[in-house]
């Protein structure tokens, strides 16, 4: 086995949960290179994010700081370009670093914020001076469109080469669309809901959800990033350096446009509605009694990005699409991985396999993502293969985070964190099941929008336990508390049971202490005063 420095291949999907892979007991959804690589590896079965939305979570992927911390606190915030990240340390003690794919961490459209409102009071500047390079529009889709000298100025928070996928659906921008444009046109004029085959039977197509595109397998997002990934695997099999490269998927997101084959893989009709479709005996909490009376009233809001109630036949369709796109992509991996072992760069290059956030997928009948904490949302998969130590198990309750991820890298290639990652290497984990752990998880959320007939933009905290989720929003007289163990559907919210108000106020102590502990640490103190 090789002594040498490690290289990292890190896939990374979009808006996937945790139960949508073979290997986490997903008895439909054919995953088989996901699924070998994780009977080779270290699974964590209750992996969460720092909050589910894309650009923070991305955001605390690369630096192992919460969004409160690192700035980037919900989408329409950029990272800081002032910002350290793990792919910054890696690069400078001698990584080759390259991003293929989605990137997310500027903003995406140019579309106006939603707020501050008109009548809000008035302010002039930030908090923070703008610093010189203030270079927020990198990956602005309208620029990519329009400009065709526009381009990524590198260094990009780490990345010394990027080849960037900006946005959703067949219509992808940034060097993809530039590429398809250039060298394909006439494939190119087939993208978008427009140019897509008929799909009368799809009631998702109605409202732009989903659309079949008439854009080929082999010249789909999923298909350009593999070949660019097994390109630089080409590169770095000649150059003899280290390498960290991120291929970033932006599928399975929506609005769900598998390509090809993919497109019917799954009947609709056969696939297995998540348990909690159906309501338990208990009243759903208001926010989701609100969204249901919306549906109901035929009032519901559905070609937007946010979340909203749906029908079953929806949730049908959105799962059987969402697992074309999947078994894509795992097929892509697959031909990545073979490649990875052919030019014979194995035995070398630990893989990870994670998602930025989950998607409802039909969980207590929603659909999309939003400010609302089910496991649906907020748990997803990781997978973390490392030829030089494999492990094949799981981590069965742990409780591991997406700011976990920067320090892990950094400490098995044997580099110190900087001050101010908040996350903690698994590798103790990985090795050792009963290694002393946290007990608390802490997941934010903060959003623009303002959801379930609320006054304000809807913020909340949820606190993980072994056994238990509390989430509380801001401004509400309600929340939520639920026993993971003994209502793992999360259909008996205990919030307002007196039985249970011990056990509320313990957690909402445990919530307050969780949030004082992630309070900033950086910078370092120059003085005792």
């Amino acid at each position: 086995m090789s002594t040498a420095a490690p290289n990292f291949l890190l896939f990374i999907t979009d808006q996937h949960r945790a139960d949508h892979l073979g290997c986490y007991g997903n008895p439909d959804v054919r995953t088989p290179s996901l699924d070998a690589l994780a009977a080779r590896g270290w699974r964590a079965e209750r992996f969460y994010v720092a909050t589910p939305i894309c650009m923070p979570n991305r955001a605390s992927l690369m630096t192992g700081r919460m969004p409160s911390v690192h700035g980037a606190r919900h989408n329409g915030v950029p990272l800081p370009l002032e910002s350290n990240t793990f792919v910054d340390v890696l690069r400078r003690a001698g990584w080759r670093t390259a991003l293929v794919g989605k990137a997310h961490l500027q903003n995406i459209t140019d579309d106006p914020p939603l707020y501050p409102k008109p009548d809000a009071p008035p302010t002039q500047d930030e908090a923070r001076q703008t610093v010189a390079t203030n270079d927020y529009d990198q990956e602005c889709g309208t620029l990519w469109r329009e400009r065709p000298d526009h381009a990524m100025t590198l260094p990009f928070y780490g990345f010394e080469h990027v080849d960037l996928a900006v946005d959703h659906g067949d219509q992808i921008w940034g060097d993809y669309g530039r590429w398809l444009q250039n060298e394909h046109p006439d494939i190119a004029a087939l993208s978008g809901p427009d140019q897509a085959l008929p799909s009368p039977d799809i009631t998702l197509s109605h409202f732009g959800q989903a659309w079949r595109t008439r854009v080929p397998e082999e010249f789909s997002t999923t298909a350009w990033i593999g070949a660019r990934t097994r390109a630089l695997l080409d590169q770095h099999s000649q150059a003899g350096e280290p390498f960290f490269i991120q291929c970033s998927f932006p599928d399975p997101h929506h609005p769900f446009t598998p390509h090809g084959q993919y497109w019917d893989m799954y009947d609709p009709e056969q696939v297995t509605l998540p348990a909690s479709f159906e309501p338990g005996p208990h009243p759903a909490p208001p926010h989701i009694r609100w969204l249901h009376e919306q549906r109901d009233q035929g009032k519901a809001v559905k070609h937007t990005p946010a979340l909203f109630a749906c029908t079953e036949r929806e949730a049908r369709e959105a799962i059987a699409l969402n697992y074309g796109s999947i078994t894509h992509i795992d097929a892509e991996i697959g031909r990545i991985l073979n490649h990875l072992e052919q030019r014979g760069l194995a035995e070398n290059t630990v893989i990870l396999f994670l998602s930025d956030h989950g998607d409802f997928m039909g969980d207590h009948q929603l659909l999309l993502k939003g400010p609302v904490h089910y496991q649906s949302i907020i748990r997803t998969p990781f997978i973390w293969f490392d030829p030089a130590r494999p492990v094949g198990h799981a981590a069965d309750n742990a409780l591991c985070s997406t700011i976990d991820i920067a320090p892990t890298i950094l400490e098995r290639a044997g580099l110190l964190p900087y001050n101010g990652i908040q996350g903690r290497s698994l590798l103790p984990l990985m090795t050792d099941p009963t290694h002393q752990w946290r007990a608390t998880l802490l997941v934010e959320e903060e959003n623009q929008r303002q959801l379930f007939n609320m006054p304000q933009r809807c913020k909340l905290r949820s606190l993980l336990t072994e056994s238990h989720r509390l989430s509380v929003y801001q401004g509400t007289n309600w929340g939520e508390l639920y026993d993971l163990q003994a209502d793992p559907l999360e259909q008996h919210n205990l919030w307002d049971d007196p039985a249970s108000s011990e056990l509320k106020t313990r957690l909402l102590c445990q919530l307050l202490d969780t949030l004082m502990a992630h309070s900033e640490s950086s910078p370092l103190p120059l003085a005792l005063a």
